[in-house]
């Protein structure tokens, strides 16, 4: 029953009435109050006719959001979550839409009186908080969500100082962030991401148990001391280049037991170089590039040179690397036929066993990494090749993989991608197929069955 629902079914039922005003969970939504998208500015009135009806006890999940159109003035906020925050709460969402960033002040002082003690999950978006030193009332809670919340650095330091439960805490867009720090007594933390805060400059943590760790954003300098047995990492930048880069030269020494590690990188303008310090202990390496200002990956780019990554992790099991481009650019490996395929030497990539390249390409450079793994894997047992970005390996031998339309064609951004996937199936005929070696299991995925019809006449794939 919707909550509206509920509680008009209280004004007319007394059994139902003493039941609804200790009903655990209001969950305040447009959908939840039965509210059409003309009536958006009946939300304060269902709200106030809700909690009037509702006992000052027993609520267990709080839930306010807005979007644009619920024109919700704050003095009627700041009473429905005074009325609302009692003690037993576990779970407050509050989700604003974005012009409350500034003009909304979340009131730490529901959270006084004990009223906060029972708090495990507290999700705020879009407006400000602004905890004082001494702010102790969120002892229980495990799981913090700020998003676009106007918080300070100090600020967030009083907020989960005493936060000794905590396990998990995002932090995204939050744009008066410049030094965020961890406490060592957070003993139980164990999940951080911090996305797209822009001013931020410093992530220091010496939080003893920190295993994840998600970053995305402008480089920051990444200081983990206690913490630098994280194992997990994902790291991208928003706007900079050469995430591939920086991982390669810096990770090594600041996170030495990382076990998987994810690389988000918009643009690549130098090569992955060769270095001597090594990932001892990485299994899993995931490498995203995605486009640059020319929608392609910049052209200079040598996909060979990110053997060196693979040389810098000795104990790698599976690799896999997604190049998401609207249209290559790169030397295509059916160009001057007189420049064969180069190799580099390097160590065997001994327990490297799954090798995954999604939106593989006819690039020169392409191919010769996918022929140099093939060469130096001794132990590998799957390769597989997806020339649609985006279509998903386990979809490979369906007939349809690339997104079908509503007009039972597949939607793939240019024609031009259609056209070099067609290229690059070619290349793993021509280059790569008599290099698998037999113990190795080749997947590739090519155009599906319903893309758009497009002829591809290339004299050096007649032969093929």
């Amino acid at each position: 029953m919707p909550l509206c629902d509920s509680a008009h079914s209280a004004c007319v039922s007394r059994t139902f009435l003493r039941s609804w005003r200790c009903h655990p969970k209001l969950i305040f939504t447009e959908e939840t109050l039965g509210l059409k998208r003309t009536e958006a500015r009946d939300f304060t009135s269902r709200v106030n006719q809700i909690l009037k009806n509702h006992s000052d006890t027993g609520v267990k999940i709080l839930e306010f959001v807005f979007d644009d159109r619920n024109n919700v003035n704050t003095c009627h906020l700041n009473s429905w979550l005074q009325k609302a925050v009692t003690p037993g709460i576990e779970k407050i969402t509050l989700f604003l839409p974005w012009r409350y960033r500034e003009e909304y002040n979340f009131p730490c002082s529901i959270l006084l009186d004990g009223r906060g003690n029972s708090i495990w999950y507290l999700d705020l978006t879009n407006c400000a908080f602004h905890p004082m030193v001494g702010f102790d009332c969120l002892r229980s809670l495990t799981k913090l969500r700020l998003y676009g919340v106007c918080i300070t650095g100090d600020e967030l330091g009083h907020l989960i100082s005493n936060c000794f439960a905590l396990e998990e805490l995002q932090v995204w867009c939050c744009m008066e962030l410049i030094c965020s720090t961890i406490p060592f007594w957070l003993q139980r933390l164990s999940c951080l991401t911090v996305s797209e805060c822009d001013m931020l400059r410093v992530i220091e943590s010496t939080a003893p148990n920190l295993t994840t760790l998600d970053f995305f954003g402008e480089p920051v300098q990444l200081v983990l001391r206690e913490s630098s047995k994280v194992k997990h990492l994902k790291v991208g930048y928003s706007y900079t280049p050469n995430a591939v880069s920086y991982a390669i030269t810096k990770l090594p020494s600041i996170a030495p037991h990382l076990k998987t590690l994810a690389i988000y990188s918009s643009s690549e303008t130098v090569n992955t170089p060769m270095v001597a310090d090594k990932f001892l202990a990485i299994k899993h390496l995931n490498i995203h590039l995605g486009e640059d200002y020319d929608d392609a990956v910049t052209p200079t780019y040598d996909y060979l040179s990110l053997a060196s990554f693979l040389d810098a992790c000795p104990v790698l099991e599976s690799f896999n690397l997604s190049v998401d481009q609207s249209d290559m650019q790169h030397d295509s490996v059916f160009g001057d036929p007189s420049l064969g395929l180069r190799q580099i030497l390097q160590h065997k990539h001994e327990r490297l066993k799954k090798v995954q390249i999604i939106g593989f390409c006819s690039a020169k450079s392409m191919v010769e990494l996918t022929c140099d793994i093939l060469k130096n894997a001794t132990s590998l047992e799957s390769l597989t090749l997806d020339c649609i970005y985006g279509a998903g390996t386990g979809a490979i031998s369906d007939s349809v993989r690339c997104g079908p339309s509503r007009s039972g064609k597949c939607w793939i951004r240019s024609q031009a991608m259609i056209l070099e996937a067609h290229k690059a199936v070619g290349a793993i005929k021509r280059y790569i197929l008599e290099r698998v070696p037999p113990a190795v299991k080749l997947n590739v995925g090519g155009p599906c069955s319903q893309c758009q019809a497009m002829d591809v006449m290339l004299p050096q794939l007649s032969s093929v």
